[in-house]
């Protein structure tokens, strides 16, 4: 499928949500709201996904919307857009740019595009799974093959040691060079221009993620979710480079 005329309007959608974003950014006024699940919520989160969803149905009107704030709309189309403005509300709301807008467009279910956006640092990550270009230059993932010599990533460690007792975490986390909580967004844009080589998350929504599909798949990574299998449709996320992919599952799974 040919994904150009797509590619350059989740570009738009990535511009025009920065602007919105941006204009909230690093504001001592900033409200910070607990949502139901006790998920912090600003107008930022909120503003950002209007603004998509509005150019979505100008541009697009037979597409479906799925979104972390405003939920699903017409989700049962061929083409439907997948939206999470504010990915790492935390570290916006405290002026860490950690955070990142993540955009997916799936088709018939399977995300043929994706984007990472971080407007404070002016880093945009889109991938088709052919190819992914930061800022329009074509990056791939990471050519580091031994796990002493990785830089591994998650977003938080307790939640990984918590929610996949079963799984060597520990041990991953030992057999690293280098292992920090650059997580959220950041550390998958991290992974995808080659940054950092393992990014790992125990629990996600699909909005969480979705997009990263095409996006590491297109830099030559691997991404899977904590069981190997298919992302699409899972709760977890590890994503590599294709040398250490096969070694971190190892570990993982003694």
């Amino acid at each position: 499928m040919d994904t150009s005329k797509l590619w350059d309007f989740t570009q738009l959608l990535v511009d025009e949500s920065a602007r919105l974003i941006l204009s909230y950014w690093d504001r001592d006024d900033l409200e910070v709201i607990n949502k139901g699940d006790d998920t912090p919520v600003t107008m930022a989160d909120k503003g950002a996904e209007e603004v998509m969803r509005a150019l979505i149905n100008r541009h697009y009107p037979d597409h479906g919307i799925i979104g972390e704030e405003y939920g699903r709309e017409n989700d049962d189309a061929d083409f439907v857009w997948v939206l999470d403005p504010v990915d790492g509300t935390f570290s916006f709301a405290h002026n860490i740019p950690l955070f990142g807008t993540l955009i997916c467009l799936k088709y018939q279910g399977k995300p043929i595009l994706g984007a990472i956006n971080q407007p404070v640092l002016q880093k945009c990550l889109i991938g088709n799974g052919s190819v992914t270009k930061l800022n329009g230059k074509t990056v791939t993932c990471s050519d580091t093959t031994e796990l002493d010599r990785a830089t591994l990533l998650t977003t938080d460690s307790r939640r990984a040691a918590d929610l996949k007792p079963d799984t060597h975490f520990a041990k991953l986390a030992k057999s690293a060079r280098i292992f920090r909580t650059w997580g959220d967004a950041h550390g998958y844009l991290m992974v995808g221009c080659g940054d950092a080589d393992i990014m790992t998350d125990p629990i996600v929504n699909e909005w969480d993620f979705i997009g990263h599909v095409p996006i590491i798949r297109g830099a030559g990574g691997i991404i899977t979710d904590w069981e190997g299998q298919d992302p699409v449709g899972g709760t977890s996320v590890i994503c590599a480079n294709k040398h250490l992919h096969p070694k971190v599952m190892e570990i993982l799974h003694g």
